[in-house]
């Protein structure tokens, strides 16, 4: 019998924490971050992290694990959330997985299989700095080019992926590896809901383009007036280095920059707006790849009649699969 979860899921800003919250306080349940930057301490305004009193309302799992310098994959994601999972089904609950890397979720739900060569940081970088010295204007061209002399078929599969993934590629392709034909088919694959490893209801929230990037906005000014820029200043004093995994993420590279005096204030915020958006629309396009999502659209909702709505996904979910 497959063990019973709940996916609540969407773009950034789009409202995901206050809806698990508010579901896993009616259900009685807890809530399973699926997010590769709330395991970090310390790292709590530029990443959303839920409040301290937030946090206490309902028991989160996979929140302030690491330091600052460790990594974190979707590896170690699966590997947690699967013990935990496991764990509170067998004390009768089910719980909330809530979190917006859709690599991690589909992952997860999907049981993708993970190639065994360990990540490199160093590596990742020097590949990185190798293809911003030797292509400044199209890095990404230059990489995708080197991983076609190694593996022609996942090159083919990621032309149109991110850097990350290209250079994870090479990285795995170098050490003799090869990102299977199943992962990248599976990540690409559209057409039918796969079975999925547990029995899963998976809510999406979503809204209109302008109204969600008009929230992303907003995010962003109030995480600058409650302190981003000092977290930052902090985290670095703490020795934190810049190169670190947790330092890339949006919202910590711009201010990063800023505080070594390479850019603006107006435009660490500008640029924190425009990639914040730009990552929005990223998630959503991955979403799609995930057609056994329910969408839901909050707007027009009180929180109240949103939370109502979820539970009755929730109820009709299990019902159909003989609750």
């Amino acid at each position: 019998m497959k063990s019973r979860l709940i996916v609540i899921l969407g773009p950034t800003a789009v409202g995901k924490t206050g809806a698990a919250i508010a579901l896993a306080k009616r259900l009685n349940t807890e809530i399973i971050s699926g997010d590769s930057q709330l395991v970090y301490r310390g790292f709590d305004i530029g990443s959303a992290k839920p409040t301290p009193e937030e946090l206490a309302a309902v028991p989160h799992h996979l929140v302030n694990i690491l330091d600052g310098n460790e990594g974190y994959n979707v590896t170690d994601f699966c590997v947690a959330a699967r013990e935990k999972i496991a764990e509170l089904n067998a004390a009768g609950k089910i719980p909330i997985l809530c979190g917006g890397t859709g690599l991690y979720v589909k992952a997860l739900l999907e049981g993708y299989k993970f190639n065994e060569t360990t990540g490199n940081e160093e590596y990742r970088e020097s590949l990185e700095q190798e293809a911003r010295a030797a292509q400044p204007e199209n890095p990404r061209g230059y990489l995708l080019e080197k991983l076609q002399g190694l593996d022609p078929a996942v090159a083919e599969a990621l032309a149109n992926r991110d850097v990350r993934r290209i250079v994870r590629a090479i990285e795995v392709a170098a050490a003799g590896e090869s990102i299977s034909r199943e992962r990248v088919s599976e990540a690409e694959d559209t057409a039918e809901a796969k079975d999925l490893v547990y029995d899963a209801c998976v809510i999406g929230l979503i809204r209109e383009r302008s109204l969600l990037y008009e929230r992303v906005n907003l995010r962003v000014d109030i995480m600058l007036q409650e302190g981003l820029t000092e977290e930052v200043r902090r985290l670095l004093e703490t020795g934190i280095d810049r190169s670190a995994q947790s330092m890339r993420a949006i919202g910590y590279r711009e201010t990063a920059a800023y505080l070594a005096g390479e850019i603006s204030q107006e435009k660490m915020a500008d640029d924190i707006k425009k990639n914040t958006r730009h990552f929005a629309k990223r998630q959503l396009t991955w979403y799609r790849r995930m057609p056994y999502i329910h969408w839901v659209d909050p707007t027009g909702y009180s929180e109240e009649t949103l939370n109502d709505e979820l539970l009755r996904i929730f109820r009709e979910h299990f019902e159909k699969i003989g609750d």
